[in-house]
């Protein structure tokens, strides 16, 4: 039998970013703690952006409308960072 992982407790209650870090307490009384280097969007937003943060998926999820930028518990907790995107050949120096 194969499940998710997730657990009942991996919901999200509360947020906290600071200029390197981001902070999530679970529901269950964890935090997880991961630098802000490995989701460029929070990285480069501005304190208030971070801060206006909202619970989505029924607590699995947090979101940060400014910019639209989605992370799961079950992401965090695997320690998985934002993938990174490719470069258009066009951008890329010759």
């Amino acid at each position: 039998m194969t499940t998710s992982g997730i657990k009942p407790g991996a919901r999200a209650k509360d947020v906290h970013a600071s200029e390197d870090t981001l902070t999530v307490d679970l529901i269950d009384g964890c935090t997880i703690t991961v630098p802000l280097v490995w989701y460029p969007r929070l990285l480069h937003a501005t304190p208030e952006q971070r801060a206006n943060w909202q619970i989505s998926g029924a607590g699995y999820g947090i979101h940060w409308p400014d910019i639209d930028e989605d992370l799961s518990t079950e992401g965090l907790l695997r320690g998985a960072p934002a993938p990174r995107r490719a470069v258009p050949v066009s951008q890329v120096a010759a």
